[in-house]
């Protein structure tokens, strides 16, 4: 069994940075932690001028990238062009995200998603199906002609069996009585967004089964001070999770810092919320028929709605530190150690620890991603 050795950079735990100064990979996951000064017994090595290594970044949410939306390609190869778009950038795991589209193309989405996991399509892990369950008062950028109840129908199509992580975006005053409990009971991880529900009913949705938030304040129910609202709700709860766009366009720093402090960094998660723009040099394009300016790093449509955005994970993570003032370790945590624990594959994947799977970024120390791995092999160079 051919063994690789990664030295020359920090290596980054979940408690800070390790005293180790790499790491050996056997069979695609991390065997043990390399001792200073150890000389790697390998049949590789890989050597890092500098830097940092982190657990390669997870991404729930992802619309588009290197020129493809989800929704117009939801096939092999249009999961393949915007996983490859994004791995540039130290997304070594993201879920391709459709936003509210009809059945047929959900259907379409889910078969092409299994095929691409099935396929081995690098740093795929499943799909997120953000609407069409959600309500017009709260839409964004969404197409409202696509909305539609959660019907048996629909729920038969969520729940199907297939390959990878499956997250729902829905507005959990919309969801029928025991949807989201269904849901939840058929291994979907349910996430609020897009919703008008106030307190009561998002802490009815939490106890029956809603695990996490989707880019939170944005599209949702603000904290009141006799309303608490679906923030208020994310902010309360000790178990779910939230996604995070930190852009400085779609939620003020301080808003953000405020959040982490009321939750704790462990519920929070940066996400990119991305567009097709990402890794192109696009000034515009075409979301469900409506055209959409990339201007500033700014995504908006016609009438002036933000529309997904062009982050990609590396700037979101450096945003993080500027921005919000976490520390190298903390925003490690917010892109890949939350996430992976949210969409429950924190026994796989999202740390540096032995036998974990070796899904790896390098940054030099400009924090700028050099190269990273996915199961141990480089995925692509960086930035």
């Amino acid at each position: 069994m051919t063994a690789t050795a990664i030295v020359g950079a920090r290596v980054l735990s979940p408690h800070g940075a390790s005293a180790a100064h790499g790491l050996l990979i056997e069979d695609g996951r991390i065997l043990r932690l390399l001792e200073r000064d150890e000389a790697p017994a390998a049949d590789d090595v890989v050597t890092l001028d500098g830097g940092w290594l982190l657990p390669g970044f997870i991404d729930t949410q992802v619309n588009g990238g290197g020129g493809v939306l989800f929704n117009d390609a939801p096939s092999v190869d249009g999961i393949a062009a915007i996983a490859a778009a994004h791995r540039r950038y130290g997304t070594t795991a993201l879920l391709p995200t459709l936003i509210s589209d009809d059945l047929a193309v959900i259907d379409r989405a889910i078969a092409a998603t299994d095929e691409a996991i099935a396929a081995g399509v690098p740093g795929v892990i499943g799909i997120h199906i953000e609407g069409p369950f959600i309500n017009a008062d709260k839409r964004g950028i969404h197409d409202a002609a696509k909305f539609r109840t959660l019907d048996d129908a629909a729920l038969a199509l969520l729940t199907r069996p297939g390959r990878g992580v499956r997250l729902v975006t829905l507005a959990p005053e919309l969801a029928p009585p025991g949807m989201i409990r269904a849901l939840a009971a058929a291994g979907v991880v349910v996430a609020g967004g897009h919703s008008m529900a106030d307190h009561a009913q998002t802490r009815a949705a939490l106890d029956e089964g809603l695990a996490g938030f989707t880019h939170l304040f944005n599209a949702m129910t603000q904290l009141g001070s006799r309303e608490p609202g679906m923030v208020g709700a994310a902010l309360d709860d000790r178990a779910s999770h939230f996604g995070l766009i930190v852009d400085g366009h779609h939620v003020a720093p301080a808003t953000l810092r405020i959040a982490l402090a009321a939750r704790g960094v462990d519920g929070a998660m940066l996400v990119t919320d991305a567009m097709p723009s990402v890794g192109t040099d696009l000034t515009r394009f075409s979301l469900m028929g409506r055209e959409i300016t990339v201007a500033d790093g700014v995504l908006r449509g016609a009438d002036g709605t933000l529309a997904g955005s062009a982050l990609t994970m590396a700037e979101a993570l450096r945003n993080a530190i500027d921005l919000l003032g976490v520390d190298l370790t903390i925003a490690s945590r917010l892109a890949s150690a939350n996430p992976a624990r949210f969409l429950r594959l924190d026994g796989d994947t999202g740390t540096i620890a032995p036998g974990l799977r070796a899904d790896l970024v390098h940054l030099d120390e400009d924090r700028r991603v050099t190269r990273s791995w996915i199961g141990g092999a480089l995925a692509e160079v960086g930035e």
